[in-house]
C-alpha cells in the first residue's frame, strides 16, 4: 500500500513538472533568437529522457507492489489517469515545436514524431511511426548522424539540407538514448563511444533565414570590398605616375588630378548610398506623409538632370497631370524619382526619350463604387478593404534597350547591376534602385518593373491612394 502511494505521489510530482514545463518551453518557443530556442531543444531533450526514466521507475515500484499482494488498484487507476493526461499534455507541447523532433529505435525504424518533422519530410497526412529513417530520406547527413546515435555517439551541429519546393537549411541535433531502463547522463552530456544505444532521438533546427543572411552578408562585404578596390587603385596609380614625374607636365598633371577627384568623389558617393541604405532598411529614416503636389516635384527633378540628359541627346517629359496630389514625403518622392531618372538616361539610347506619368487610384475607386452599386449584397465593410488595396502609381518610362527578363527579379537587390561593365564605366553603384525599393516600402507602398528588350523599361513607384483636384 505505501508503495503504491508512493508511485501515486510520485506520478503527481510528474504532472506537475510537465505542466510547468510545458509552460515554461510555450513561452521560449516564442522567441524568435535561434540560440534561445536551440537551448529549449536540448532541455526538452534531457526531460524527456528523465521523465521516462521516473515513469518506468513509477510502473516497476507499482508492479512489484501488485506482485507481492499490496492493495494498490485504486492508487494504479488514479496513476494511469494522470499517467494519460501527461501523455496529452507532452503529445501537444511536441506538437507545438518549431523544431522537428524524430526518434528512431535500434532498428532505423521511426518510434515518435511531432508535426515539424511531418514538414520537414513532406508529408501532409499520416505519422512517420514504424517507416525506416531509409524510406523517409536518402540525405546521407541525416542516416550518418542517427547510425551514429545508435552507436553511443552524440551529434550536434550536423548542417542538413533538404530541397523541395524551396531549399531548407537545418541544424542537426542527434542523442543516443541508453539500452537500460535507466538513461545514462554521460550519454547526454556527451555520450561514450563504447555503448550501444536503443535508440537515438534528433532535433531539427531550421536555420535557413539565418543561413540565407549570413550569404547576404558575405555578398554585401564582398560587392563594398570590390567596389572600394576600383577607385583606390586608380587613385593609387595616377598618384605614383604624379609622383614618378609627371608632376611637372602641367596638362597631364591636371588630367591625372581630374581622374583622381572623379573616383574619390565615386567613393564618397558608395559610402553615402550605403549609409543612407542602411538607415533606411533600420527605420531611422523619418517619412513625413502628407498630400503633396507631383507635378512641380517632377518638374525639380527634371531641371536637376537637364544637363545628363542633354549629354545622350535625350527628351525627358513631365506628362502628370496638374493638380495631381499623392500621399507622400516630398524629399524622399524626389530622391526615389531622381534614382530611377538617373538609371533611365544612362541605359537609354541616343536620341530617347524619360517620360514620367501618373495613375490616380480614385479611377479605381470609382469604377468599386459603381460595381458595389449594382451589387446590393456588399456591405459597407468593403469600402475599407478597397480603399487598402487602391494605389496611386508613378510612372518612369524610357525608351533604352530593355532589361533581359531572367535579371528582373534581381534588380533591386543592392549592388546587382545587368551589365556590371558598362555599369561601372557610367559612373553607376548598384544602390540606387534598392534604396527606391525601400523607400517606397516605408511609404507603405512598393516599386515594380516590366520591361521589353529593344522597347525600354517602365518602373511604376506604388503609394497609398490619394486624391486630386479637378
Amino acid at each position: 500500500m505505501l508503495r503504491a502511494v508512493g508511485a501515486t505521489d510520485m506520478s503527481r510530482r510528474n504532472s506537475l513538472l510537465t505542466i510547468v514545463f510545458a509552460v515554461i518551453l510555450a513561452f521560449v518557443l516564442l522567441l524568435p533568437s535561434l540560440t534561445v530556442r536551440s537551448i529549449a531543444a536540448v532541455l526538452l531533450i534531457v526531460f524527456v529522457i528523465a521523465l521516462v526514466a521516473r515513469t518506468l521507475s513509477a510502473r516497476s515500484a507499482t508492479a512489484t507492489a501488485r506482485d507481492t499482494g499490496g492493495e494498490a488498484d485504486n492508487p494504479d487507476d488514479v496513476s494511469s489517469q494522470e499517467i494519460f493526461a501527461r501523455g496529452k499534455l507532452f503529445e501537444a507541447t511536441m506538437n507545438g515545436m518549431r523544431e522537428g523532433l524524430l526518434v528512431v529505435d535500434k532498428d532505423m525504424r521511426v518510434v515518435a514524431s511531432n508535426t515539424a518533422a511531418h514538414r520537414l519530410f513532406n508529408l501532409s497526412r499520416g505519422k512517420l511511426d514504424a517507416q525506416r529513417l531509409t524510406e523517409l530520406t536518402r540525405n546521407p547527413a541525416i542516416y550518418s548522424a542517427f547510425l551514429d546515435g545508435l552507436k553511443g555517439i552524440e551529434r550536434s551541429g550536423v548542417k542538413v539540407e533538404i530541397h523541395g519546393p524551396e531549399r531548407l537549411v537545418f541544424d542537426l541535433r542527434v542523442v543516443p538514448l541508453a539500452n537500460s531502463g535507466n538513461f545514462a547522463a554521460d550519454s547526454v552530456a556527451g555520450g561514450s563511444a563504447d555503448q550501444t544505444a536503443a535508440g537515438a532521438l534528433g532535433v531539427f533546427i531550421d536555420v535557413t533565414r539565418t543561413e540565407h543572411l549570413e550569404q547576404v552578408r558575405q555578398e554585401f562585404l564582398s560587392n563594398v570590398s570590390h567596389e572600394l578596390r576600383t577607385p583606390l587603385t586608380a587613385i593609387l596609380a595616377f598618384i605614383e605616375t604624379l609622383e614618378a614625374g609627371a608632376i611637372d607636365d602641367k596638362e597631364a598633371s591636371q588630367r591625372f588630378l581630374s581622374i583622381i577627384r572623379k573616383n574619390a568623389n565615386r567613393m564618397h558617393e558608395l559610402i553615402d548610398d550605403i549609409l543612407e541604405l542602411s538607415a533606411i532598411e533600420a527605420g531611422n529614416v523619418p517619412v513625413k506623409i502628407e498630400s503633396v503636389e507631383l507635378r512641380p516635384i517632377v518638374s525639380d527633378v527634371i531641371s536637376s538632370l537637364a544637363n545628363k540628359a542633354a549629354a545622350h541627346s535625350l527628351a525627358l517629359n513631365n506628362a502628370v497631370p496638374p493638380g495631381a496630389l499623392v500621399q507622400a514625403d516630398a524629399r524622399r518622392l524626389e530622391q526615389m524619382l531622381t534614382n530611377l531618372m538617373e538609371n533611365a538616361i544612362k541605359f537609354n539610347r541616343e536620341h530617347g526619350s524619360v517620360t514620367i506619368k501618373f495613375e490616380s487610384g480614385k479611377q479605381d475607386s470609382d469604377r468599386d463604387s459603381a460595381d458595389r452599386g449594382s451589387s446590393p449584397g456588399v456591405s459597407k465593410g468593403s469600402d475599407s478593404v478597397a480603399n487598402q488595396a487602391r494605389r496611386d502609381r508613378v510612372i518612369v518610362e524610357d525608351s533604352g534597350e530593355g532589361i533581359p527578363a531572367q535579371h528582373l527579379e534581381r534588380l533591386f537587390e543592392r549592388f546587382y547591376r545587368v551589365d556590371r561593365a558598362r555599369s561601372r564605366e557610367l559612373g553607376g553603384i548598384g544602390l540606387g534602385l534598392a534604396i527606391v525599393k525601400h523607400l517606397a516600402l516605408a511609404h507603405g507602398g512598393e516599386v515594380t518593373v516590366t520591361s521589353e528588350l529593344g522597347k525600354g523599361s517602365t518602373f511604376t513607384i506604388e503609394l497609398p491612394h490619394g486624391s486630386t483636384r479637378n
